[in-house]
């Protein structure tokens, strides 16, 4: 526990004289006598790993488990409640998707849009070409 808590101190040390600092890493480890602790620079969640087989194995804390949780039960009755709407909407007021007649006669109109669009760009143009003051040749 006396580990753990002056890794805790040497882990805020930093983090306190760099707070005026932009973070550049959000995570830094620190090794223990027991394996590695990661603190979130960004929230302060520490998270116990250890290198197992050459590979880093992170845990979640309970705390840090019970968050994670919530939030999954959170999701999941958002989910219900939504597919519970979904299943009262009448079929027909779900729109479908437009023909292709539609969709051309779309396309035609925004093909017009653009076109004019163009030429009065065009004209703007020209316009401006033409009050440019033309250079001495003489």
């Amino acid at each position: 526990m006396r580990t753990l808590a002056l890794t805790t101190c040497t882990l805020l040390l930093p983090l306190a004289a760099s707070a005026q600092q932009p973070q550049t890493n959000r995570f830094q480890l620190q090794r223990t006598e027991t394996g590695i602790v990661r603190l979130d620079t960004e929230t302060g969640a520490m998270t116990l790993c250890r290198d197992e087989n050459g590979t880093l194995t992170c845990r979640m804390q309970p705390d840090e488990r019970a968050a994670y949780e919530q939030e999954l039960d959170r999701l999941a009755k958002r989910v219900t409640a939504l597919e519970e709407r979904l299943s009262h909407t009448p079929p027909d007021a779900l729109k479908a998707l437009p023909s292709d007649a539609e969709v051309d006669r779309s396309l035609s109109i925004m093909e017009k849009f653009m076109r004019r669009f163009m030429a009065i760009v065009g004209e703007f143009a020209d316009e401006r070409e033409a009050n440019k003051p033309q250079p001495d040749r003489t």
